[in-house]
């Protein structure tokens, strides 16, 4: 263990500190994360290391660029900051520790966290306090889960519907839920794709339940309508452009990697190091797609 002092916060000018290595972010959730902060202020202040530069003291983010760049948006000057005592190397590892850490929920659990809150006797005014949440988006959380529509959550998790409008279809008929979805459309709620999405949503609640459990199902081809063909067909292309889709995106990947590789392995002192390393060696088929691609100082295969 290395003897070094103990981080301290302080407020830091946010114009001193620079992104060393900074990530595209998603405008929807950066959005989130600026107003969260605005209305009840930042719940963990930045991590930084002091560099001295030729025109005075200057720091470099090693984590919370999200939380500096909702600082920036909200015009402040000075941000809470984490100062550590560490080299780049260090703060590249700090980095990516914390990156792995940022556990990935389903939306389904954040949902199901939302009501053991309820259930521990939490009301929504603490359970949207607590998790930065609105109370009108607790409350309508609240009363999905208690009917059971894990369909509509998944849709308002993933953007697809305001709480408010699958709030109102959990409670209404068949004729109630056509008239919710106009009444979105004509409000702006719904338009475009996302109203169509919801209008797919509905009927696939329709035919398939509230739940997201699949359930083997025996269907008479003589009982079949052409609507139900059709739809059936429509389901049926959806998932084969969604691997298309896949596919594509594992294409580029791979592409991406290669090109990658083919040009470190144009430098001859890396290659020597490899091989210093016992590192020389590459799967046989992303070897024999470099060669085909004119990589000829790939390192040789095992």
């Amino acid at each position: 263990m290395n003897d070094r002092p103990l981080p301290v916060v302080e407020m830091i000018p946010i114009e001193l500190v620079t992104v060393v290595n900074p990530r595209v972010r998603n405008r929807k959730v950066f959005k989130t994360v600026t107003e969260n902060i605005g209305e009840i202020g930042l719940k963990r202040p930045i991590t930084v290391t002091q560099r001295q530069h030729h025109d005075g003291i200057r720091y470099e983010l090693v984590c919370g660029q999200g939380r500096l760049e909702a600082y920036r948006a909200l015009g402040q000057r000075e941000i809470p900051a984490l100062v550590v005592d560490a080299d780049t190397e260090d703060c590249m590892v700090m980095s990516l520790i914390e990156n792995l850490a940022r556990r990935q929920h389903r939306a389904i659990d954040l949902l199901h966290d939302i009501q053991g809150l309820k259930q521990r006797g939490y009301s929504e005014a603490e359970v949207a306090e607590k998790t930065g949440l609105t109370i009108e988006y607790v409350r309508g959380v609240t009363r999905l889960l208690e009917t059971g529509e894990h369909r509509l959550l998944r849709a308002v998790e993933a953007g697809q519907i305001p709480v408010s409008v699958a709030a109102q279809i959990a409670g209404a008929d068949d004729e109630g839920v056509q008239q919710a979805l106009q009444q979105a459309y004509e409000s702006k709620e719904l338009r475009g794709r996302r109203f169509l999405l919801a209008k797919r949503l509905v009927e696939q609640r329709r035919r398939r339940g509230r739940g997201l459990e699949s359930r083997a199902r025996v269907r008479s081809t003589a009982g079949m309508s052409s609507a139900a063909l059709v739809r059936a067909y429509r389901e049926d292309v959806d998932k084969k452009r969604l691997l298309i889709r896949k596919a594509e995106a594992a294409r580029d990947r791979l592409v991406f990697v290669t090109e990658a590789l083919r040009t470190l392995l144009s430098d001859e002192n890396f290659i020597t190091l490899l091989r210093a390393e016992g590192l020389d060696t590459l799967p046989r088929k992303l070897a024999e797609r470099m060669h085909a691609g004119g990589a000829s100082d790939a390192p040789r295969l095992a």
